[in-house]
């Protein structure tokens, strides 16, 4: 007989015939005479109830379970006669794959979500993390829905590269070389050129670069994969490892990929409001229980998305998002000034306080931005966007890149950039140059969005923080 996963069991209700459930026990009640075994077999948010009577062959087995343990039935769908489910399951058989003993550390008690990071490899057998990975699954497909749907071509941008494209130098080095034994050079530096590549390499921080390159020739393109800063930085918003969404797009300038961006963010939003609305609707009530006591008021998050959602994304220049904010009357723990980055609370309060709803912050002072974003002719700004969401603030950053080669050069100068290793991006500029633009989308900031949960290493598998690489 053929396993059926437990969704489809709850969606066909098979009453009156012989099915195999297999999963994990979140609980056993043992009476006499009979036994009650919630199972979830991670297809679905909610649990099945399966009855076994004492007449079952080897019954004496399933009173012995224990939560965790892994187990495989067979028998009856009968309508329930209890609360809270329409159908259970009267087993004539069961097969026990797994046996768990009092140390399994998911009891059915209150947990902490730090105690569960350092369970990793078992938390997806909870129901909360169980809903956050199925979200991000529907995420992950939207982005490739969303893209494919608009005529743009899936790019597998390098992990492996030898140039700093953000030109901050928080970048991993990758080596074959002995560290406790490195060569060196008659100078007394490293000898790169005995390394594997011949030359000092990195893993990337963005795959934009090479985005552009391909935008340049298949007119629309989007990298999606793992990239990594070694910025050291440990707070609930970074990672050092994580995964970017960038499209790179020809022929479109700042206000046609600010609305490429504001289109996304709503298709995404939409997308897991249509594929995992229970999973929604129960992390709604996880972060509605664990707001009980806290000082400041509850807010429906399902509500806020579903704003976003409906809302027009107001657009403003940077220098209008300054003057707004020094004119707020609130005091900000960093006093907003022009030439100076954002922070997450000026964000935050133009989104939630003074637009309530999402917006674009655009044209951001050149000193503070990347040396790939385009010019203004003031030449005090660059042609730059951020999108920010109530609740987040910045989802998504992005720009008109420069497609001027001289002006290129110019600004790389300006920042003491080393040019040798980006001839081929420099050659963009010179062999059929055009206009374009793209933006980058941290896959678990939109996570922790959509999710509502607080802290970034809750929506990747395994986070990679400051001395924190286990599993």
């Amino acid at each position: 007989m053929k396993r059926v996963l437990i969704k489809d069991v709850f969606k066909s209700q098979p009453v009156g015939d012989q099915v195999k459930v297999a999963g994990w026990i979140r609980s056993v009640r043992n009476s006499k005479g009979f036994s009650f075994v919630v199972i979830n077999d991670g297809s679905c948010q909610g649990t099945f109830q399966i009855i076994a009577n004492e007449d079952m062959e080897n019954y004496q087995d399933v009173t012995s379970l224990l939560v965790g343990a892994c187990v495989e039935f067979v028998g009856e769908i009968v309508q329930s006669q209890g609360k809270g489910q329409s159908i259970e399951m009267q087993a004539s058989s069961v097969v026990i794959h797994g046996r768990t003993d009092e140390s399994y550390p998911l009891q059915k008690k209150a947990t902490s979500l730090e105690f569960l990071r350092e369970q990793a490899h078992l938390r997806p057998r909870t129901n909360l993390f169980g809903a956050v990975f199925r979200v991000r699954h529907h995420m992950a497909m939207a982005t490739h829905q969303f893209f494919s749907d608009r005529g743009f071509y899936y790019l597998n941008s390098p992990i492996l590269t030898a140039v700093d494209a953000e030109g901050a130098g928080e970048m991993f080095n990758v080596t074959t070389m002995d560290l406790a034994n490195i060569p060196k050079s008659k100078e007394g530096k490293v000898d790169f050129s005995k390394d594997y590549f011949g030359k000092p390499a990195n893993l990337c921080v963005t795959g934009q670069l090479e985005g552009e390159c391909f935008a340049m020739g298949m007119g629309a393109v989007y990298t999606f994969g793992p990239t990594f800063r070694a910025e050291n930085s440990n707070t609930p918003r970074h990672l050092s490892e994580f995964w970017m969404i960038e499209p790179e797009v020809a022929f479109l300038d700042l206000e046609g990929n600010a609305e490429l961006a504001a289109d996304y963010v709503k298709y995404l939003i939409s997308y897991a409001f249509e594929k995992a609305p229970e999973e929604l609707e129960s992390l709604q009530k996880y972060h509605q229980f664990a707001a009980k006591g806290a000082k400041e008021p509850y807010e429906n998050h399902l509500e806020v998305l579903q704003k976003v959602i409906n809302s027009e994304f107001e657009r403003i220049t940077y220098t209008k998002a300054i003057e707004i904010l020094q004119k707020s009357g609130k005091k900000f723990d960093f006093a907003p000034e022009w030439g100076v980055e954002l922070q997450t609370e000026h964000e935050r309060y133009l989104a939630e306080d003074y637009f309530k709803g999402p917006v674009t912050v655009t044209d951001y002072p050149r000193d503070c931005k990347a040396f790939y974003m385009k010019q203004n002719d003031d030449g005090k700004t660059v042609r730059a966007m951020d999108v920010l969401v109530p609740g987040v603030g910045e989802i998504i950053g992005g720009s008109q890149r420069e497609e001027d080669h001289g002006r290129l050069i110019t600004r790389m100068e300006e920042m003491n950039m080393e040019q040798a290793p980006l001839w081929w991006y420099l050659d963009l500029r010179n062999f059929g140059t055009a206009p374009h633009s793209g933006f980058g989308l941290g896959f678990e900031r939109a996570l922790r969005y959509v999710t509502g949960m607080k802290n970034i290493r809750d929506v990747i598998p395994f986070p990679r923080t400051p001395k924190n690489c286990d599993f």
